[in-house]
This record gives structure tokens, sequence and C-alpha cells, in this order.
């Protein structure tokens, strides 16, 4: 059968945050009763909700993923990465102690480029696990990489995007989205993904550019506060104290908002231009998230976790979830009778490197 998808329809979150609380509260009661060993599984509770209330098309979406397969995926990250990483760290400090600097500093550099590497991978592996675990009509997704070339590729291309002042890191990003979605797939049809760099470039050099403004900012608070600007020249102030601080705090939090607030900007358009660029099977997809309404999230955020003294912070996966499903379209053809399963492998076992190195897996 070949369904006909509009892009309006084709996604819609039907939960509720009244039906969600209760979840959420107790989530956050057995996590902190447990010392925090619940989480693992608080967070199957939260996405069995979450994928349950989703519909894509004609049928909703099922989690079908276990506290304990993140759980004993999170012992095994602690077992093969995370004692070897504290033997190199200790051994480090034991040779400084013994005189030999030179090779305590290849050991820590070591180090720095294990994590920067399991980096890449626990980005990749997370998911590919989440979508071997997204089920839709009775099929699922996954990939048959390990994500141990993407690990090595995550490496490269970030540290290139840095080389030449940090001009490539759209490049960078882009890239490296293609190269993971590509290797996934949903049934018995890959990913497309053909994201471009440079319609990102206006709004990256907007952020790159503003540290000129901070600058400038800078010399003029020279005024107001005096001081050296350079070259034995002296600015003195006639400003009192109070204004000079109040000054500085204005200035201070303007300037951390602003590249904030940019920085915000630029995710929108990076995220609009990688998903508008991605297609599965006959199907294209789509995201209308403007930067105002990236805005209007983030302040949400800000106030719901304010005026509730952080209890809030619980409703904060909901109400992401459902803003990207919200957004988010598909237009095109699927042939549901022609979808086979996946014959990707499965993972036995969880998110344990993207737990333990606290990365993202979008």
């Amino acid at each position: 059968m070949t369904d006909e998808v509009d892009a309006q329809a084709s996604f819609a979150f039907e939960g509720n945050w009244r039906d969600y609380a209760p979840i959420a509260f107790t989530n956050l009661l057995l996590t902190i009763v447990t010392l925090g060993v619940y989480r693992f599984w608080a967070t199957t509770r939260t996405r069995r909700y979450l994928w349950s209330n989703t519909r894509f098309i004609d049928d909703w979406l099922e989690w079908t993923g276990t506290g304990k397969e993140l759980f004993v995926g999170f012992l095994m990250v602690l077992v093969l990465i995370g004692l070897p990483f504290l033997f190199l760290q200790f051994g480090a400090q034991a040779l400084v102690l013994q005189g030999q600097v030179a090779l305590a500093g290849v050991l820590t550099i070591m180090a720095a480029f294990t994590i920067f590497y399991f980096t890449g991978v626990a980005r990749f592996r997370a998911l590919r696990y989440r979508l071997s675990r997204t089920w839709w009509h009775g099929i699922r997704g996954g990939s048959d990489d390990a994500g141990w070339g993407y690990g090595g590729q995550y490496m490269w291309r970030t540290m290139v995007a840095y080389l030449p002042f940090g001009l490539l890191i759209p490049w960078s990003m882009m890239s490296l989205w293609n190269r993971r979605m590509n290797r996934m797939s949903f049934g018995s049809e890959p990913f497309v993904a053909r994201g471009r760099a440079r319609p990102l470039m206006k709004r990256f050099l907007l952020f790159y550019l503003a540290p000129i403004l901070f600058v400038l900012l800078a010399i003029a608070m020279a005024d107001i506060y005096g001081g050296e600007l350079g070259g034995g020249i002296r600015v003195t102030s006639s400003f009192p104290p109070i204004l000079r601080i109040i000054a500085f705090l204005v200035i201070f939090l303007g300037v951390y908002t602003l590249l904030g607030l940019i920085a915000l900007a630029y995710y929108a358009a990076f995220l609009r231009e990688a998903i508008d660029n991605l297609s599965l099977g006959g199907l294209q997809f789509s995201f209308e998230a403007s930067t105002d309404d990236w805005l209007a999230l983030f302040f949400g955020d800000v106030a719901l976790v304010v005026c509730t003294l952080g209890i809030g912070a619980i409703f904060l996966q909901y109400r992401h979830w459902k803003f990207f499903i919200t957004h988010m379209g598909a237009a095109g053809e699927i042939y549901t009778d022609q979808l086979a399963q996946s014959r990707t492998r499965t993972d036995r076992h969880g998110e344990g490197l993207l737990d333990a190195l606290d990365v993202g897996a979008f």
C-alpha cells in the first residue's frame, strides 16, 4: 500500500504534561532514593511515554529499550574504558612525582585523545541504539556500522575545523551529521543526508565576529572605569564607583546573553538545514522551527526552572521532545507493504558510553 504523506500532518504529539507529571515526579523521587541508580529506568519510562504519544503518519511510535540495557551498558563502559583511563591519569601523576615529566605528558595526551575519540563513538552508537529500539508498524531502525571508524572521523574533522581559526566549524558539524545519518537505516530503507555548510556561514560569522564588538565595548568601558588602553595612554574616569559596578554587570551579562542568543540562532539554522536535506526512501523530512521558536523554548525553560526553584527541570525533556516533534514534517510517498524489517544487528546493552562521557546523540 502506498501512502501519500503531507508534511503538516505527518508528525503529531498528543501527550499532556498532566499525564506526564506522575512519571516525572516518581522518577525524581526514586532517583534520589537510589542515589542515582534508578535514572536508567527513569529514562526508559520517560521514553516509553514520549514515544507512545508520538504519531508518525498512521501509527504510533514504540520504545522497546529497557532500563537494564542502559545500566549494563554504563557498567561495561566503567570497566572497559573508565578503569584504563584512571590508570593513565594516576600513572601520569606518579611519573611527575618521580621526575618523568615528559612521559607523564605523553600519558596525559593519550588520555585526552582517548576521551576525544570515544566521544565520537558515543554519539554514533547512541543514535544507532535509539533507532534500533524505536518501532513503527512493527519495524525498527538501526545500523550495522559499529561506529569505530566514525570516532576517527570525529577526531580529524573536529581538529581540522579549528585550524583556520575555527572557520570550518560549520563544515565539520554538517559533514559529521551527514556521515552519521548516512550510516543509519529504518527498516529496509537507508537514510540519505545531504546537508550543506554554506547556508550556515552568515550566522556563524555573526557569532565569530561578535568578540570584536566586545573588544570595542571594553575600550568604551575604559572611559567609565579608567585604566590603561595601551601605549602608555591612561584614561581617568569621573563616574562614581556604583555606576562602574552597574555598567560592568550590564555589559558582562549582555556579552554572554548576546553570544548565547547568536549561538541559538546558528543552531536553529543548522538543524533546519540538516533535517530539510534528510530523506528516507520516498520521504523528505523538514524542520520548521524558526529562531523565534527556539528563543521561546529557551526562555520558557529558564522561566520554568527559576519559578519552580529547579523542580521544573524534570519537565524539560518532555518540553524538548514535544518541541521537536511539533516542528518536524515529512512529505512524499511511503510504501508500507514494501517496507521490510531491518536486518541490522541490535546491541544487548544501551548508551553506556554516551552516558559516561555526558554527550548527546544528535
